[in-house]
């Protein structure tokens, strides 16, 4: 199923694109960040209730952050290509299933 994008506005001007379930731990998001192809991390901070993972795509920012049993994912350009934002959406809806959907 493809995930769906959003266009939700964060005080800092970024943009929350996507919302995909919590079903991986932080490492193994910041390792699928790696096999985006041309991804590149550039800050990663894990502790017992959260982490942020801060990485370079086709020449944007994006930013992971778990919260409420879920992987927000933001861009900081708001103005990022649709295509570029289905691009990282799908690549992470691959790892980051429902456990319904996790078959």
């Amino acid at each position: 199923m493809k995930p769906t994008i959003t266009d939700i506005r964060m005080c800092d001007g970024s943009r929350h694109f996507v919302s995909l379930p919590e079903s991986a731990s932080p490492r193994k998001v910041l390792w699928h960040v790696l096999r985006l192809g041309f991804a590149v991390p550039y800050s990663y901070l894990s502790t017992a209730i959260e982490c942020w993972i801060d990485f370079w795509y086709k020449g944007h920012r994006f930013t992971v952050n778990n919260q409420y049993g879920e992987y927000w994912f933001f861009v900081n350009n708001p103005a990022c290509p649709p295509a570029v934002l289905e691009q990282v959406a799908s690549h992470f809806s691959k790892l980051l299933k429902s456990p319904e959907n996790a078959l």
